[in-house]
């Protein structure tokens, strides 16, 4: 008999393979980023999250917007969760912002699997203003954060000149 004859023997018998599709994540060190995002005391104010393999673990931390842009490349799947100072001159207040990246060259299986993923590291990032779904580097833009989180915000008075 020959091999595929074999194998399709062994299908009907013991039925299809299996194989692990789930994805993994490394809680300890994505919720220690995390936290450390939220921290007033820290000045670690953005946190990248990245597959390695089938796995999420945190890839870099940081406090440099143009740093941050960089970890985002056209072929792979990641997250951001950034700390953002608002308001206005009478009231700074920090806001949070979650930010799925799926570049433009990622499969679409993968692609697919972006919804799922992301319920699983929402598990642990769950405290944010806004969500974003960026898939093109122009996006990955500070005053576009700024503008969403400002909207998400209700009202916003300054002390600038108001037309009537």
């Amino acid at each position: 008999m020959s091999v595929e004859g074999l194998e399709y023997e062994t299908i009907v018998q013991n039925g299809p393979k299996k194989v692990a599709m789930t994805t993994g994540i490394d809680r300890d060190t994505i919720r220690a980023a995390y936290e450390d995002v939220r921290s007033d005391g820290s000045p670690t104010e953005w946190a990248v999250f990245k597959f390695e393999g089938a796995r999420i673990i945190c890839s870099a931390r940081g406090s440099d917007f143009s740093e941050f842009r960089t970890h985002f490349a056209d072929d792979e799947r990641a997250f951001g969760y950034l700390r953002m100072q608002m308001g206005d001159e009478m009231s700074k207040r920090k806001k949070f912002l979650f930010v799925t990246w799926v570049g433009p060259n990622v499969s679409v299986i993968n692609r697919a699997k972006m919804s799922t993923d992301k319920a699983i590291i929402k598990d642990i990032i769950s405290n944010f203003a806004v969500e974003l779904q960026l898939e093109s580097q122009s996006e990955i833009d500070i005053d576009q954060f700024k503008e969403a989180l400002n909207r998400a915000g209700g009202a916003n008075y300054g002390t600038g000149v108001r037309d009537l």
